[in-house]
């Protein structure tokens, strides 16, 4: 009889181990932080009963493992995923479970029944909306990055089509960075093709074929790097980093090989990207995509007002500081990322979903994809010309610092939520303590945030 009750009990341990890891792969899949990922797992943990002390979590690239080790015990499992997507609404729902479950005092069934729930949820915006959110993105870049309007509309045509090959080729799974660079190269065809059908419409021909490509700059892998690092998490860093790297090069490849079959050759040195636009041109295009990128990520319907909100401020911000201060991108980026991370924070009460899901897509539009690839791109052209070069090197040392100030706006509110901005959660995290002990199903949350 013993044998069989520690039988059970051994079972009993497997499953939660397994659901454990199920909420830890979602989130995975769903470009989540690693803090964010082992955050949630401890709370997850925390109502199926696992003392925290004896719980070791441990994220790869990939994998992601859970050792449950005591004076009695210890089980071992690991679980992988070769899926990667953006996926925001899933990161809210585990977030919105984690709290709940606990709350409401979950049984292991309703836990599995809402976790499977999750996975399965289809994003809420259709094929249709995301990729014309995606074209519309596009358009509005072009503008913010010193366009006419007249070239809102070819960047926008050649982001349509771009982003519509991406998702075929993405549906009929093929290589990722194989798509990415034939995404890049279509697009870039497309806005050739454009300058032609609308020459005489735009002063500025040349902006659409810096922007079409822009949605498949990895804006958010470059973020969770420098969170991952920030975090001590420097393995899992590094692998999205280097991933990010190679997305660049492949989407850059694309753009190099259009522009060669084009004959195009004077949009790396002679094009401005200093926009000199009233500010209410600012707010329409950095609006319009903020919501396309929090489509292409899945956001939750009700939270777009709130992310073109966060975007539109962080990039009026950014732009104020940088061109009619003078402060330059860099210090501008970081002040407009910064401001906006707070907002996200102050703001995630009102629309109960995580900063991130708000932040993230808001700041997308100020990486700056631009500058990636036209040093990229000049590393490539150049042969013997040494102002390419150095010009080449100068846009790439310039992104890398606009990327770093974005994440560490982006990571503020996580370097100081707990002894500052989130004293609120810190409360209503002790008073969810005192419910259970009053149920009389008390786990030690006091770690948690």
């Amino acid at each position: 009889m013993q044998t069989e009750s520690n039988n059970g009990n051994e079972q009993r341990l497997q499953r939660k181990l397994d659901l454990l890891l199920q909420a830890g792969i979602v989130l995975l899949e769903s470009a989540a932080d690693t803090n964010r990922i082992v955050r949630n797992m401890k709370r997850i943990g925390a109502f199926l009963g696992f003392d925290d002390q004896h719980l070791h979590i441990d994220v790869l690239y990939g994998s992601i493992s859970v050792n449950y080790s005591d004076v009695a015990h210890s089980f071992s499992k690991t679980a992988q995923t070769d899926k990667y997507t953006i996926n925001m609404k899933a990161l809210s729902a585990i977030s919105k479970l984690s709290w709940r479950a606990i709350q409401k005092d979950y049984t292991m069934t309703m836990f599995a029944k809402e976790l499977e729930r999750i996975r399965r949820m289809k994003s809420d915006f259709p094929l249709w909306m995301v990729t014309l959110g995606a074209a519309l993105g596009c358009g509005g870049f072009s503008v913010c990055f010193g366009g006419d309007w007249g070239s809102f509309l070819p960047a926008t045509i050649a982001g349509l089509v771009g982003f519509a090959v991406r998702a075929m080729m993405l549906r009929e799974r093929f290589n990722f960075y194989m798509l990415t660079a034939l995404s890049a190269f279509v697009a870039t065809l497309t806005a050739w093709a454009m300058s032609f059908l609308f020459e005489g419409l735009t002063e500025t021909p040349y902006h659409p074929f810096l922007s079409c490509a822009l949605f498949l700059v990895p804006g958010v892998a470059l973020i969770n790097f420098l969170d991952d690092m920030l975090d001590h998490y420097p393995t899992m860093g590094i692998a999205r980093m280097a991933l990010a790297i190679v997305q660049v090069a492949s989407m850059t490849f694309g753009i190099v090989l259009a522009v060669q079959v084009c004959g195009v050759t004077d949009f790396l040195t002679t094009v401005s990207v200093r926009p000199d636009h009233p500010y209410w041109v600012y707010v329409v295009t950095t609006a319009i995509s903020a919501m396309g990128f929090g489509m292409i990520f899945n956001v939750p319907r009700r939270v777009l007002p709130i992310v073109a909100l966060c975007g539109v401020t962080a990039m009026c911000t950014r732009n104020f500081l940088a061109f009619d201060l003078d402060l330059g991108l860099i210090i501008g980026s970081l002040a407009g990322a910064t401001l906006a991370s707070l907002m996200a924070v102050r703001l995630v009460h009102t629309v109960h979903t995580p900063n991130h899901v708000i932040t993230i897509p808001s700041v997308i539009p100020m990486v700056p994809g631009i500058l990636m690839y036209r040093g990229v791109f000049g590393l490539v052209q150049t042969s013997t010309d040494i102002a390419i070069l150095i010009t080449s090197i100068n846009n790439l040392i310039t992104a890398g610092l606009i990327v770093l100030c974005i994440s560490v706006g982006v990571a503020i509110p996580n370097i100081f939520a707990r002894r500052w901005i989130a004293a609120d959660r810190k409360i209503h995290l002790q008073k969810l303590i005192e419910e259970r002990r009053s149920r009389g199903k008390f786990v030690n949350l006091s770690d948690f945030d």
